[in-house]
């Protein structure tokens, strides 16, 4: 990405390709389907995602080549609609996306489902593969205050201490998981409240970064590939995520048969360039980039945005789009007008 300009007309890009993901899967809201939910999300957002005028490579999507027909890790597109000439002179982008986040979610009708995605120049944000990883994020207040080896009280009460608040003030979210059995029983013997939550520890986290959502830090394991693009958010809210890969099936609580043997994820990861996997990872170690995009869009109601409604002339929709190159957060709420000049618009 080249300059300002150009990072700002590429943030109304991806604004555009997460409202069309998020107004196609909350058509699915409540269905009870989710793999089609995801489906139409995947393929309203490729849609879009080929007119934005750039070479844009998938460093974060819904899996291999042979896995997924769409948004799959090292597909290459956009500038679909313009000539070869042109897309010589766009620039080069890295993408992590979840077109859907908390499929789950939306296919129950509960809050928290977004339609999302991170950008940055070439060799902005780490390649992470699709696995498990260990996570905490906290807010621009408490960044540099904590540390996920330490136990979760000191973690709490250096996260008080920067609040100005009493342990018993702050809420901590986590994902209602068994592996999570001893982490929800620390935070709560130090005297914290906590919120578990089905899916969406992305959206989770960066409530967490935000003032005024009354969540104060996100905790424990969800995916690797949400805590990258997470990463891309805290750099542009000045949050922190510290994270670290996590193997071990008795930590996560899952059958060894469920997950791939580690020899074979230790080749994956020696592909993708991870050498060390005991590495812990801070904010700048999963999301390097200097001009990074973050772009959201609420499909169901959440803490931070509203999700997509319907209107007999249209449809509306609440965003956020934040960059570090402009430095700032944008909450966009948008009406999509359909039908001929008779249409009733609803604000």
């Amino acid at each position: 990405m080249k300059n300002s300009r150009a990072d700002h007309e590429l943030s109304l890009d991806f604004l555009r390709v997460c409202e069309a993901a998020a107004i196609e899967s909350a058509r699915t809201m409540g269905q009870g389907d989710r793999k089609h939910s995801d489906h139409v999300a995947v393929e309203a957002m490729r849609k879009v995602m080929d007119t934005v005028p750039m070479r844009g490579r998938i460093v974060i999507g819904e899996g291999e080549r042979d896995e997924a027909p769409m948004l799959y890790i090292g597909e290459e597109l956009g500038g679909g609609i313009f000539s070869e000439e042109a897309r010589a002179e766009f620039p080069e982008v890295d993408i992590a996306v979840d077109p859907l986040e908390g499929t789950n979610l939306c296919a129950l009708g509960a809050n928290n489902a977004i339609a999302v995605l991170a950008a940055a120049e070439r060799g902005g944000l780490l390649n992470a593969p699709d696995i498990y990883m260990d996570k905490i994020v906290v807010g621009p207040s408490c960044r540099g205050a904590v540390d996920i080896d330490a136990p979760v009280k000191d973690n709490l009460k250096n996260i008080a201490r920067r609040l100005g608040r009493d342990i018993d003030d702050l809420t901590v979210m986590c994902l209602d998981r068994s592996r999570h059995r001893q982490l929800v029983q620390d935070v709560r013997d130090a005297g914290a409240r906590i919120r578990l939550i089905s899916d969406g520890d992305l959206s989770a986290g960066i409530s967490a970064a935000v003032a005024g959502t009354n969540i104060h830090a996100l905790m424990g394991i969800g995916g690797a590939p949400e805590g990258v693009i997470t990463a891309a958010a805290m750099k542009c809210l000045n949050g922190e995520i510290q994270a670290r890969l996590v193997f071990d099936p008795e930590r996560l609580g899952v059958d060894k048969a469920k997950i791939p043997p580690k020899d074979k994820v230790m080749k994956r990861l020696r592909s993708m360039g991870i050498t060390d996997p005991e590495k812990i990872y801070d904010t700048n170690d999963l999301a390097p980039g200097k001009k990074i995009i973050f772009a959201a869009t609420g499909v169901t109601d959440g803490a931070l945005l509203r999700g997509v409604r319907f209107f007999g002339a249209g449809k509306r929709t609440h965003s956020v789009v934040m960059t570090t190159e402009t430095k700032s957060i944008r909450f966009v709420d948008t009406v999509h007008v359909e039908g001929g000049p008779d249409a009733v618009i609803r604000f």
